[in-house]
């Protein structure tokens, strides 16, 4: 197949023009390429990969240890490059397209054949290993990636200095963040979660799966956002906001937001976002010492009765409306007032005072709290 051979190999220069200008027009990840870029380095390989197809053709379709070992080698740079898997495999199948044209027209009848099973045969040894290799070295990079960008959250978090962290991993720190801490119902796939939220913020949100914290620039709408994100993972979550007005008052804000989370998983509150202020008398009455323990000791008087204890639960939950508790508790109006008179003679708290309606309530919280 020599003849063939060397009318391909007087023919790579335009080839490989034809092929590197099909890059620019078809596949968005070069035609984002500078046009210096596209005439040096895509070019040189390309050439090479076209040096590697003449000596298969020339060798009945073998591939080389050597030339397999710079097909990897030449992969795994391109994935250090940050060139997207999909542009790479879209460029081979171009450059084997062009090829397979250019043999059409060169080869004789009797050629043809041959000259496909040696294109088919370069294709068969060198995607598989192409792919490999780009896939392990884009891993290594997210990995890389990964560790950089936990080192910028773990020194934002505690309040180092963050500044080198920040340009290794390419992240611009500055302005205002909201320190959200989220515990899901179940346990989503990390990438997943980081996925949703990086959609929905349309940035790379900083974040630790493992404690639960992640960094959102601005100010999002974290309502909507935390709810469209249990939906999106298919696990409801619950979720606790701090504002920080600048990256130094990051560490700050994060104690308030674990504060804050810890207070609403132990009241057993609904899943959805929660701000301190959404819990200030929950919180203040969370503060240990024996005032908290005189409080939920109210309620003593009623640990032989649950029927009663779910009652006042339920009517403090609904702000006092009997009508709505007894539909709740599916039971009579006049069941309901039973219940809430024994609640009152047991406990010695009249509901029908508002200082000891109050202070009833305030029991409540506290009985959760201990």
């Amino acid at each position: 197949m020599s003849d063939l051979h060397a009318r391909m190999a007087a023919r790579t220069g335009d080839l490989t023009a034809a092929v590197v200008a099909r890059f620019s027009a078809e596949v968005p990840f070069y035609r984002e390429l500078p046009r210096e870029t596209l005439d040096r380095e895509v070019t040189s390989s390309v050439t090479a990969v076209y040096g590697l197809l003449l000596r298969a053709l020339r060798e009945d379709g073998a591939v080389s240890p050597g030339d397999l070992t710079r097909l990897v080698e030449w992969s795994a740079r391109r994935a250090e490059e940050r060139v997207p898997l999909e542009a790479v495999i879209t460029a081979y199948l171009i450059g084997a397209e062009v090829w397979w044209r250019a043999l059409a027209g060169a080869a004789e009848p009797g050629e043809l054949a041959g000259a496909g099973a040696a294109l088919l045969g370069v294709l068969h040894s060198a995607m598989p290993a192409v792919v490999l290799a780009h896939q392990q070295a884009q891993e290594d990079v997210r990995s890389e990636d990964k560790r950089v960008r936990r080192a910028l959250l773990t020194a934002l978090l505690d309040g180092r200095p963050y500044e080198t962290a920040a340009d290794a991993a390419g992240v611009l720190v500055g302005g205002e963040y909201e320190v959200v801490m989220v515990a899901f119902e179940g346990s989503p796939p990390a990438r997943l979660v980081q996925s949703a939220l990086d959609a929905h913020t349309g940035t790379p949100v900083l974040m630790d799966h493992a404690a639960g914290v992640a960094l959102l620039p601005g100010r999002p709408d974290l309502p909507g956002l935390v709810a469209r994100l249990g939906d999106d993972v298919g696990h409801p979550v619950l979720a606790a906001a701090a504002l920080a007005a600048e990256p130094a008052t990051i560490p700050a804000a994060a104690e308030e937001a674990g504060r804050v989370l810890e207070l609403v998983r132990r009241l057993r509150r609904p899943h959805g976002l929660y701000r301190l202020d959404d819990v200030l008398l929950e919180y203040q009455l969370g503060r240990p010492g024996d005032g908290l323990v005189r409080l939920a000791a109210k309620l003593d008087s009623l640990d032989g009765h649950p029927y009663l204890l779910e009652t006042l639960r339920v009517f403090v939950d609904r702000g006092q409306n009997r009508r709505q508790t007894a539909l709740d508790l599916r039971i009579h109006r006049n069941t309901l007032d039973y219940r809430l008179h024994r609640v009152s003679a047991l406990t010695g708290l009249d509901l029908a005072v508002p200082a000891e309606a109050r202070l009833l309530q305030a029991a409540l919280v506290a009985r959760d709290l201990v």
